[in-house]
């Protein structure tokens, strides 16, 4: 596994032209609807603000402020909120227009980063296990473990990771539309390096997801 910054790319989220012998099988990208939902939390912010408006404009006339008096005493809060939002959207955009995964038939790379642009170059040899995240539109996360230990920065690999998980950091695919047919190709692609490197300890396998409130969730790759 390498950790490398980028500036130049031959080829579009890779840092140098495939070798001979290594063939792309997937590229893709995170959406910016489910980024700047489930990321950056845009549509919880905004309803939140949304309530905060509300009350402060129900006390307002309550008080016995008249409509316009109201209205623009409150036009300094609509303002804030609407940068805000703005602002998480943006961030959103910018995380979504930088990170690219590639898939091939050796490797997965991760190309991410605004401020400092980063690859992450994962052998599918190292790859214990991987986890989905389905929601309910059909987009959703792999979480990727690995079978060797490796140091990983959560803040640098933020928010291509497990949320909250910091010991190990756990790398993931986010925000995938149609994760279910990238998570069939992972498990594939696996599945073909074990039979070519005949290791008979390592198994691939691709199981439904048990429903969860917050999504499905589901064992697509596992050693064993």
């Amino acid at each position: 596994m390498s950790v490398a910054e980028h500036e130049d790319e031959p080829v579009r989220g890779l840092p140098d032209y495939l070798p001979e012998g290594e063939h792309l099988i997937w590229r893709g990208e995170p959406d910016f609807r489910v980024m700047a939902r489930r990321v950056f939390h845009v549509r919880s912010v905004a309803i939140y603000i949304g309530v905060l408006l509300a009350a402060h404009l129900g006390v307002q006339w309550y008080n016995g402020g008249d409509l316009v008096s109201v209205a623009l005493g409150s036009s300094w809060m609509l303002g804030l909120g609407a940068v805000a939002v703005g602002i998480l959207a943006l961030l959103a955009w910018a995380y979504t227009r930088s990170t690219v995964y590639t898939l091939t038939n050796k490797r997965l790379v991760l190309r991410f980063g605004v401020a400092i642009p980063m690859m992450v170059n994962l052998p599918l040899q190292i790859l214990g296990s991987a986890d989905l995240r389905r929601y309910g539109d059909g987009s959703g996360d792999i979480m990727l473990t690995l079978a060797q230990k490796k140091k990983l920065s959560y803040s640098l690999l933020w928010p291509n990771i497990k949320p909250w998980q910091f010991k190990p950091v756990v790398p993931a695919l986010r925000c995938l539309p149609a994760v279910d047919d990238v998570a069939a190709t992972l498990a594939h692609a696996v599945g073909e390096i074990d039979e070519a490197t005949d290791e008979t300890s390592s198994t691939v396998r691709v199981a439904r997801a048990n429903e969860r409130d917050h999504g499905n969730r589901g064992q697509l790759v596992g050693a064993s």
